[in-house]
């Protein structure tokens, strides 16, 4: 019988790297944070002090001490929202083109233009 792989799909996401969102879904539901990095095969993005999780690392060597290392861990980009810093408001992601013809991202709510 042929085995079937899997096609590794790689998903359009709403957020990029660097914006301020508000996580709406969660145990950090209502925290504020910034992009760190996108998975988009995973769909996911990690965001700074959110989802935090601490891991045990092992000495590496001889007469070195162990450590314990808190780090973010990636969560779902639906459970993500752009946030506005001026507005202070969370808002979903329209498409627009401005006035010299480029397609750029703004909010719904407010109409600000994020790139």
């Amino acid at each position: 019988m042929a085995r079937v792989q899997k096609e590794v799909v790689r998903h359009k996401m709403h957020v990029k790297k660097g914006d301020t969102v508000k996580i709406i879904a969660g145990s950090d539901k209502g925290k504020i944070g910034e992009i760190l990095q996108t998975l988009p095969k995973l769909s996911k993005v990690v965001v700074k002090g959110v989802n935090v999780r601490t891991k045990h690392v092992k000495p590496q060597q001889e007469g070195e001490s162990g450590q314990i290392v808190t780090q973010e861990a990636p969560i779902h980009s639906s459970n993500v929202m752009v946030y506005s810093e001026k507005q202070k408001v969370a808002s979903r992601i329209c498409y627009t083109v401005n006035a010299d013809g480029k397609k750029v991202r703004m909010l719904k709510k407010t109409g600000e233009i994020i790139d």
